[in-house]
């Protein structure tokens, strides 16, 4: 006799499926309580501690759109926020199933049933409200791998960590968008390892740093004798993601007409070596990441529409750090620990006023941009705390001067910053003002950490 958790409450307007679920779940929960109607739901959650919900998607007679089961979603999450939802649909709809997970779910069960997979699902995500110790322990082990995915207690970020979770183990293709120093390649890497892939190394690509003249040859390979210098065969990045991840990265720098030459490795799943005519299968997971706005640059005829679709199976979005500012303080705490360590120095702690100055500041840079700030904290201070003295926001009033720059290098990266203020970093505006190219302007702000 399996060891039996605690209360189930099951919401499913078909008297004959309570019924089986009754039965089936009785040797596993101490309680199941059932519902023919969510009318009564609000009440009945407050009437005990739940540990599960189980929510069918579909109240009403002949509407079968799923927006009833979601719109009881946001009830049962308003009042208990905590409380693992599963949801109980007919209809195997990953959009709807996504959209469900993203406000706020826990997992889905696909109608009709498997008897292990449900009875699994629902013991997981009961388990999963009572195990704040395992919460704490893996967290732990995020702060002891400095260079790990951070997660946070950020709502925003909790919801994110639960659809990684379910779509980790899939091949479908993930879009992961977010503003620059959110952290986009550590999320595409924890996705890899998680998911059945990862015994091989992720093979990860900068789209904005290849030109456009080798695009081919870094992507497809080349044969000897293709061009000058092609002095042997040579794979390129899709081969070498063969049963691995390939990450391309910044995948909105891409010119438009290069767009056609990976749609069309994306939809043969082989690629052509430059020089070559015979078609080389490949085998990858595909993981995109941007921070520039695809639908809007796909209306102004800039990135390929047929090629989104590709790209965007499932989209991931990465809150910007002001957004969930919870996170800031363990982050720098993270970080201090690193610096401390990578350099020889002493454990720190923040004073009072440094802690506060951190949580006020928006951080447009975002996770980079406090990563460096502590880095340059660690390295200048000599005592054993960080006053808030370390931490000068960047702040100038409009019509004040330029900090005075030393060298060419600070000159010029006050000169990107600037622009970038005033274009309210659309790269494209920036490159223009700046009279340099788009991928000359992404080499310079990887440079600097902008």
């Amino acid at each position: 006799m399996p060891s039996r958790n605690g209360n189930i409450l099951i919401v499913d307007d078909n008297r004959g499926v309570l019924t089986a679920l009754r039965l089936l779940l009785k040797p596993y929960f101490k309680e199941i309580v059932t519902l023919p109607s969510p009318i009564t739901l609000p009440g009945t959650l407050r009437e005990k501690k739940w540990q599960v919900v189980l929510l069918d998607m579909n109240f009403t007679a002949g509407i079968n759109t799923g927006n009833e089961g979601l719109y009881w979603l946001h009830e049962i999450k308003r009042q208990c926020p905590d409380l693992p939802v599963v949801l109980f649909t007919a209809y195997a709809d990953i959009d709807l199933a996504v959209r469900g997970i993203k406000e706020g779910a826990t997992d889905f069960v696909v109608k009709p049933w498997d008897n292990r997979k449900l009875v699994e699902t629902l013991l997981n995500a009961a388990s999963a409200s009572d195990s704040t110790s395992i919460v704490k322990s893996m967290e732990g082990n995020n702060l002891a791998d400095s260079r790990g995915m951070y997660w946070g207690s950020s709502p925003a970020m909790r919801q994110l960590r639960a659809l990684v979770e379910k779509v980790a183990g899939t091949d479908a293709n993930v879009l992961i968008t977010g503003e620059n120093g959110t952290g986009k390649e550590m999320l595409a890497r924890e996705i890899h390892a998680l998911s059945l892939r990862n015994k091989q190394e992720i093979v990860s690509v900068d789209m904005g740093a290849i030109t456009e003249s080798l695009f081919e040859s870094e992507l497809f390979g080349h044969v000897k004798g293709s061009f000058t210098d092609a002095h042997a065969d040579r794979p390129g990045k899709f081969e070498a993601a063969t049963h691995s991840t390939l990450f391309l990265d910044e995948i909105g720098n891409l010119p438009y007409h290069l767009q056609a030459k990976l749609l069309t490795a994306i939809q043969r799943r082989s690629i052509v070596r430059v020089g070559s005519n015979t078609p080389i299968p490949i085998d990858i997971r595909l993981i995109c990441a941007t921070n520039r706005n695809l639908p809007e640059m796909v209306a102004k005829e800039e990135f390929r529409e047929d090629l989104l679709y590709r790209i965007n199976t499932i989209h991931l979005e990465i809150p910007p750090l002001r957004e969930r500012p919870e996170d800031i303080l363990p982050l720098a705490e993270r970080f201090i620990a690193r610096f401390c360590k990578q350099y020889d120095k002493p454990p720190v702690r923040l004073t009072e006023e440094a802690r506060k100055r951190l949580a006020l500041h928006p951080w447009y840079g975002n996770i980079r941009e406090l990563e460096h700030a502590i880095e340059k904290a660690i390295i200048i201070c000599d005592t054993d705390s960080l006053p808030a003295e370390l931490f000068q926001p960047a702040q100038k009033a409009n019509n004040a001067p330029e900090a005075a720059a030393s060298t060419l290098e600070e000159m010029e990266k006050l000169m990107i910053r600037k622009a970038l203020d005033t274009c309210s970093g659309n790269l494209s505006a920036v490159a223009s003002q700046l009279g340099i190219t788009r991928q000359t302007l992404y080499n310079k702000m990887k440079k600097y950490g902008l």
